[in-house]
């Protein structure tokens, strides 16, 4: 057998303590069956260095970046009263460009650079870039003051939102892109509810954003942009599962739902993202498009379903039902995105899942025994739903998660 040298690099690349720990165990594989020796063993294993996602100075760059970017914003708002309008929009925009030249001169240099060339992986540089999608909004709010135009007009969110994300992939930032998801979230939802006050006016739009975010992660998992799909990826289950919360409520209906051209030019966006996805992507990725896709589904019957809400403390078999089903469909959602994390190892994905879980089963739970149960045995009732979703919903993670490696073994 004929094996090649290895070389070793200066720099190790860093991936997760996870990624490692499943190379060392393959690497041991290795040069048990005989494939590669022990210098060509070590020659590999430190290539590699484990990094966690989560620092106390990550934390604090980036707590930093936002505290200055949302004083921008504020500054703009309530003070500078002395300046002329000309004269603040000038100052925002100089300090806007000065963080802009200042977070792609750290970018360029090596000491901030990660170990396999980007800069993805330094938290000053993303520190930095957060806040100058930050300051861009104290830009766009201040040059819409200088015309006169209302701070809460939604448009300003979606001008916000569209240059955080042209900077985000002109720079390959990730905090960018989570100030335009976040942004551009907003403005779509706000614009909606101002046509359509009722519940299915939230849903709707709440659930086509996630089959967007959801397609679009999808697509990025398997390009040269994959380091942005977790952030569209955990927007889209943010998204899911707040929606599917605020269906499950009975008092959620259509009553003044009506069809406006921004929802119709939703749905088209959606609809295209999907077949994109569905196109471009290859194998697990696909799942992640059929998840949002079917919250959607769910999401929208719960709405149409309008079961009688309690009457005197008495809740009736429709509601009850309704109630069920609700938690069915949340416990499934939920158990999705909790194993989809953990397959990503993706920490923050999981923990949003479980305590989405937890919340909306504390919610439904004193929503439905509370008119019935009161004092000690509300807590005892309360204490066993708990513990029998917190089994279920465990033991059912652990299965999917075993079948969907099983499957793209």
């Amino acid at each position: 057998m004929t094996h090649h040298t290895v070389q070793p690099t200066s720099v190790g690349r860093p991936v997760s303590p996870g990624q490692l720990a499943w190379l060392e165990t393959e690497v041991a594989d290795w040069r048990a069956a005989g494939v590669v020796d022990d210098a060509q063993a070590a020659a590999i294993r430190v290539r590699y260095v484990a990094v966690r996602k989560f620092s106390l100075s990550k934390l604090l760059l980036s707590l930093g970046g936002g505290f200055v970017g949302i004083g921008l914003i504020w500054l703009v708002s309530t003070n500078l009263d002395d300046m002329t309008s000309l004269l603040r929009f000038v100052v925002v925009a100089l300090v806007w460009l000065g963080f802009v030249i200042a977070a792609e001169v750290l970018a360029t240099r090596r000491a901030h650079r990660a170990g396999d060339g980007t800069t993805s992986a330094s938290p000053v540089v993303g520190a930095f870039r957060l806040v100058t999608a930050l300051a861009f909004g104290a830009v766009v709010f201040q040059a819409a003051q200088s015309i006169q135009v209302p701070a809460y007009e939604p448009s300003l969110l979606g001008i916000w939102g569209a240059g955080a994300l042209f900077y985000a992939y002109a720079t390959g930032g990730v905090a960018p892109l989570l100030v335009s998801i976040t942004a551009g979230t907003g403005w779509y939802v706000w614009e909606l509810l101002e046509d359509s006050q009722d519940g299915m006016g939230l849903v709707l739009p709440v659930l086509l954003a996630a089959v967007i975010a959801g397609a679009v992660a999808a697509v990025h998992a398997g390009s040269r942009l994959r380091n942005f799909a977790p952030s569209w990826r955990e927007a889209s289950a943010v998204l899911v599962l707040l929606a599917l919360f605020v269906a499950a409520f009975p008092y959620v209906d259509v009553d003044g739902f009506a069809w406006s051209p921004q929802i119709v030019l939703g749905v088209a966006v959606a609809v295209a993202a999907v077949v994109a996805a569905a196109v471009l992507s290859r194998g697990r990725n696909r799942l992640e498009v059929l998840a949002p896709l079917a919250a959607l589904i769910a999401g929208v019957l719960l709405v149409v379903w309008e079961s009688p809400e309690p009457v005197s403390g008495s809740v009736s078999a429709e509601g009850y039902a309704h109630a069920l089903v609700s938690v069915a469909v949340y416990v499934v959602a939920a158990g999705w995105y909790a194993a989809l994390g953990v397959m990503r190892d993706s920490g923050r994905l999981t923990f949003t899942a479980i305590a989405a879980l937890a919340l909306f089963t504390t919610v439904q739970s004193f929503a439905v025994f509370a008119p019935i149960v009161t004092g000690a045995a509300l807590f005892l009732v309360l204490g066993v739903i708990f513990l029998g979703s917190g089994y279920l919903f465990d033991r059912g993670r652990r299965h999917l998660v075993a079948n969907l490696e099983g499957a793209s073994a």
